[in-house]
């Protein structure tokens, strides 16, 4: 029998034992306004192209005041190795690329993405993942974005910041968060629950992504899709509380199961990570970065499609 998720009718965040008592993983705009300016805080917007249009220039239009600019898709959170879109960077890379920001191991961080789809959720989830592969805890994101803290009216900057200080930022890789190909691979010989973000037409092999060689999904996984998560009000998006504990109850997936959440490029993936490891307390939760961009490029490794 599949234990269910939750129980009651409210939903619980489940805050992990290694992040500080006063920061959940997902804040709210009223919490992350109480405490700009505090010491050891740094406010870090991701907005990117993947947002419909967001960039520096929409940063420097208007932004959270004090907040430094990092674009997700150009700043090098991920990267391209062998074809396959989406990877996680060395270690070095990202010491390099969070020090430059400001940002060093006391620090705690609150990631706000754009708040304007369900996708670019998906840039904070990630970037937040990074930190947590890196043994960074002190990490946030702002449910609702930058489009939230706007329709919430709370205080917005304008105009270009300067280049904050160079930090000196050590990571220390996680692999427990990470699943290789190869792990995904004995992750179908065992007990391990796969979960597939994707939009039910991707889940069933109906569309493809230009990432992957070939439709379909992996053999035995189960369909969680990172759109149905989450909701829109007053114009910006928010993870949807009220539908969470149902939307995983229906995907049948056990909290104290391993699991492995993947995508195309681990981009949605990254959403589906949050919601179970860090929203729903879920016990070991391992994005597959490589996702089907890897797992489509890999000799004599199987697909389901839709009967």
């Amino acid at each position: 029998m599949i234990k269910s998720v939750f129980m009651g009718l409210g939903l619980a965040m489940a805050t992990s034992p290694a992040i500080a008592a006063d920061v959940e993983p997902l804040v709210e705009a009223g919490w992350l306004a109480e405490r700009l300016g505090g010491e050891d805080l740094v406010v870090l917007d991701v907005r990117s192209g993947i947002d419909d249009g967001g960039d520096r220039g929409s940063f420097e239009a208007a932004h959270i005041p004090g907040s430094v600019y990092s674009s997700y898709t150009e700043a090098g959170w991920r990267e391209t190795r062998n074809d396959v879109a989406g990877l996680l960077p060395s270690v070095s890379s990202l010491e390099s690329l969070i020090g430059g920001l400001g940002i060093d191991n006391d620090d705690t961080v609150v990631i706000v993405p754009a708040g304007t789809g369900a996708t670019d959720f998906g840039s904070a989830a990630r970037v937040y993942w990074t930190f947590k592969v890196l043994g960074h805890d002190e990490v946030a994101i702002l449910d609702g974005g930058f489009a939230g803290w706007q329709a919430q009216e709370q205080e917005v900057a304008s105009g270009a910041t300067p280049p904050p200080d160079a930090a000196d930022f050590r990571g220390e890789l996680d692999t427990t968060l990470i699943a290789t190909t190869e792990e995904v691979q004995a992750a179908r010989e065992t007990q391990a629950q796969l979960v597939d973000a994707r939009p039910a037409d991707y889940f069933r092999g109906e569309t493809q992504s230009p990432a992957a060689t070939a439709p379909g999904t992996i053999p035995g996984a189960r369909n969680l899709p990172f759109h149905r998560l989450l909701t829109q009000r007053q114009q910006a998006w928010y993870l949807d509380s009220e539908v969470l504990g149902t939307r995983i109850n229906a995907a049948e997936l056990d909290r104290e199961v391993p699991t492995v959440a993947f995508c195309n490029t681990g981009h949605w993936a990254a959403i589906d990570w949050f919601v179970l490891s860090e929203v729903a307390g879920f016990d070991q939760v391992r994005l597959y970065d490589g996702s089907m961009a890897e797992w489509t490029r890999g000799e004599d490794l199987p697909l389901a499609l839709a009967e």
